[in-house]
Order: structure tokens, then sequence, then C-alpha cells
């Protein structure tokens, strides 16, 4: 049978309760999917700085064109990196560089760290 008197307070606050559980439940499960992505992320991170190769320790600078050389730097000069316009090279490469007249960095000096004096 129907019966047509209004819920009581009870069924009300049982009701809310359950509305409230879904609710919750539901965030909860979203929160769950954000802290997931969130270590997959920091995970994919790690493994990206492990795979990255070592920092060249000289680098040599070419010109607008590609061609001419401009400069030698250490490899962790701030100056080669805003250029982007640098290649690693070994460090017989650097001093053959440096001693065909190619200026060395005024920022990194790779001339004093390969020990070539003025």
């Amino acid at each position: 049978m129907h019966d047509d008197s209004p819920p009581t307070r009870l069924d009300m606050l049982r009701f809310a309760r359950r509305v409230v559980e879904q609710q919750t439940s539901r965030q909860l499960a979203l929160i769950d999917r954000w802290i997931a992505d969130e270590k997959r992320r920091e995970r994919e991170r790690r493994q990206g700085e492990e795979r990255r190769p070592p920092e060249p320790e000289w680098l040599i600078q070419f010109g607008l064109n590609r061609q001419n050389v401009d400069a030698v730097h250490t490899g962790s000069c701030w100056a080669a990196a805003k250029s982007g316009r640098c290649r690693p090279v070994t460090r017989q490469q650097a001093l053959d560089t440096l001693r065909r007249q190619v200026p060395a960095c005024v920022h990194c000096r790779p001339d004093n760290a390969l020990g070539i004096l003025d």
C-alpha cells in the first residue's frame, strides 16, 4: 500500500546520509585518481632525470650561419645555454679550437679550466 504520510525526520536524516555518502565516495575516487596521476608524473620525471645524458664538459658555440665557430665554453656555462647554438665537444677539440684563436667565453673561462694561459 501507499503511505501518503510525509516522511519523518528520521527518514529525511537517513536520506541525507545516503546522499552525503554517495557524494563523498565520488569525491574520494576523484582525489584517488589525482593522486595516482601525480605519482605517475613524479615517476616519469625521475625516470627522465635518470635517463638524461650527462652534461658535456666542453661546448663550441657556432655563429648564426652554423658554420663559423664563435666561442668555446665549459659545459655548465649559462651563456652557452642561452645562445642555443652550442654543440658538445671533447677536451681535445676544445683545446684545438682555442689554439686556432677562437675566443674563450668571458663568463666561464674555458681557457683557464683547460690550462691555457694568455
